[in-house]
Order: C-alpha cells, then structure tokens, then sequence
C-alpha cells in the first residue's frame, strides 16, 4: 500500500490518497478523501481500479482521470491532485519511485 497527501494550494481542499496494487500488479485500486466536490466525484465516474500501465504510462492528459477531470473539473488545469494520484498508483506499481514532487513559488525582483 501506497500512501501520499497533496495540498493543492490556495483552495484548501487537502487529498489523501492510497494506493494498492492488485492482482500481482495487474490492477491498482486508488482511494481519495478530499472534501473538493469534483475530485470526489472523479473516482466514482471512472471507477476506482485501473490497469497501471494505462493510468501511469500515457501521454499527458491521455489517461482516464484527466479525460474525466476535463469534463467535472472547473477551469483549473493546474489542480495537481489528479497527478498526486498518479504519483501514488506509480510508486504502488513500481512504475516509478516514491520520491516527493513540489511546486514552490520564488519571490521575483522585477528589477533584474
């Protein structure tokens, strides 16, 4: 079992997301508490098990949960939830290690 959290940011609206690989690795079911209403909406319209290789090894928005996002989400591409849950069924599956991802902002002097 793989577990990571994600802080979107200003909206407050914390994920936590599991991870577990099934099937000796054929499958991986993911499970998200978060009170944003679209990200808990997103997994009971795609389903919460998925082909890793399908969820994890696709062009960039190619996969379900992005299609499904374009669709429930409102206009904020850079929600990084969706790829937090990717991030967490990759390590699960070993498509990827379990190392942390960040976005953090720098102070600009417009002088320079």
């Amino acid at each position: 079992m793989t577990k990571v959290r994600i802080n979107p940011g200003v909206c407050g609206f914390v994920a936590e997301v599991t991870a577990v690989s099934e099937d000796d690795g054929e499958n991986v079911k993911i499970t998200v508490s978060s009170e944003c209403q679209s990200v808990k909406k997103l997994l009971s319209v795609t389903g919460n098990s998925f082909d890793p290789y399908e969820l994890c090894l696709k062009k960039p928005g190619g996969n379900a949960l992005y299609k499904c996002a374009a669709e429930l989400f409102p206009a904020h591409a850079a929600c990084p939830v969706i790829a937090g849950i990717i991030k967490c069924a990759e390590a699960e599956c070993r498509l990827a290690l379990p190392r942390d991802a960040s976005i953090t902002f720098e102070e600009c002097n417009p002088e320079n």
